[in-house]
């Protein structure tokens, strides 16, 4: 054996390092995309001064000063008024569905308090489990309010304009009057650490046999591929209970989380996530060739369920694009469902609309790995 130094050798096993990575193209489209997608998501997805907020409006008042403030909201570029009524009850309701994140009430007689100079309520609720999505809207709707009444008091209403605004402006934060961030995010926890350790532990399932020269063995078995794939994940589902189990007795008795709504109804909704990340980890062990190929698209799925799920950025804020991104992805729907049952006490008719595309997207994933998964060694 020559001992000598040799550029020689050095630049065959460089050839032969290059060559083995143009081979691997997973891994090319990893080293590729992954950066790709972190520049798109943190440069045009998201936004910490979210916007076009969607908000309800409660009018019982049908005068000048109402309905000036109304239009002043709807030309707002921090609210987007998508329901309009007089019935507070309704509006409030859409709150809690999650479906606004503020709701407007202006009372009956609104106008003709403000020409008597008597300061009539002007009330904004606001949707507080995320305290980040609404601030710079909670600080600017006073200033918004005030500004649209200045062509009305005209003449002798405008003393109205000096001073203070000719209303009250009364602010309720609900389910989470203390904007504690806590609430929001330990809640947000539970549904990332699960995307993180059940697609992690399952992609591996199939890649780690491959490579350990077992996976013929597996396949004299006389098992159909579902047997296989249920046989594969469902020990995971443990694992999941238990580390549900942990987080939320941690929220519960450590930073003091408020569980308000019902642990059952919670128990069956994390039960369905927990085998929608599973199949996801199983989808990505039948197209993965090794391990390494698996925990990159592990990584590759976990970034955007981070970013664009609404744990760590306002949804809300984000764009339409990233919104689509973000309502295929089930973290997206599992933190609204936990953040509804822990802080709303949000019944099962409140989380339907965001636990039917867990069914969906838990169907479509175990569909494709059924599809992908190979009853041969090549």
């Amino acid at each position: 054996m020559n001992g000598r130094f040799s550029l020689a050798r050095i630049w065959a096993i460089l050839l032969k390092e290059f060559l083995q990575m143009r081979r691997d193209r997973l891994t090319i489209g990893m080293i590729v995309g992954l950066p790709l997608a972190q520049l798109f998501m943190f440069g045009y997805a998201i936004n910490l001064n979210p916007k076009a907020l969607p908000t309800a409006i409660s009018v019982d008042d049908n005068g000048t000063f109402a309905r000036s403030i109304v239009a002043a909201l709807r030309n707002s570029s921090y609210f987007e008024v998508v329901a309009e009524s007089n019935d507070p009850v309704a509006a409030r309701r859409m709150l809690q569905e999650g479906k606004v994140l503020f709701v407007v009430e202006i009372p009956v007689n609104f106008s003709r308090d403000i020409v008597r100079g008597t300061r009539p309520d002007l009330l904004i609720e606001a949707d507080a489990t995320d305290p980040a999505a609404g601030g710079f809207a909670m600080g600017a709707f006073t200033g918004l309010a005030a500004s649209a009444l200045k062509d009305d008091l005209k003449g002798p209403l405008a003393s109205r304009m000096q001073g203070p605004p000719p209303f009250n402006p009364v602010t309720h934060l609900l389910y989470n009057p203390e904007s504690n961030t806590r609430y929001s995010i330990i809640p947000g926890l539970l549904a990332v650490i699960l995307t993180m350790t059940m697609v992690l532990m399952t992609c591996l399932a199939l890649t780690r046999e491959r490579e350990r020269g077992t996976y013929e063995n597996l396949l004299a078995m006389p098992a159909t591929p579902i047997e296989i794939m249920i046989g594969k994940i469902a020990p995971n589902i443990a694992v999941g209970a238990v580390q549900s189990a942990i987080i939320l007795l941690a929220a519960r008795y450590v930073f003091h989380v408020p569980l308000v709504g019902s642990l059952p109804l919670l128990a069956f909704a994390l039960s369905i996530y927990i085998i929608a990340n599973l199949a996801v980890g199983y989808t990505f062990s039948t197209i993965a060739q090794n391990q390494l190929q698996a925990m990159q698209m592990t990584t590759f799925f976990l970034l955007p369920a981070i970013l664009l799920s609404g744990f760590a950025f306002p949804f809300a804020g984000m764009p339409v694009w990233a919104q689509y991104i973000g309502e295929a992805l089930p973290a997206t729907h599992f933190l609204r469902i936990v953040r509804g049952i822990l802080l709303k006490n949000n019944g099962l008719a409140e989380i339907w609309p965001n636990l039917w595309p867990l069914f969906v997207f838990t169907f479509l994933a175990g569909s494709v790995a059924l599809l992908r998964f190979r009853r041969t060694l090549d």
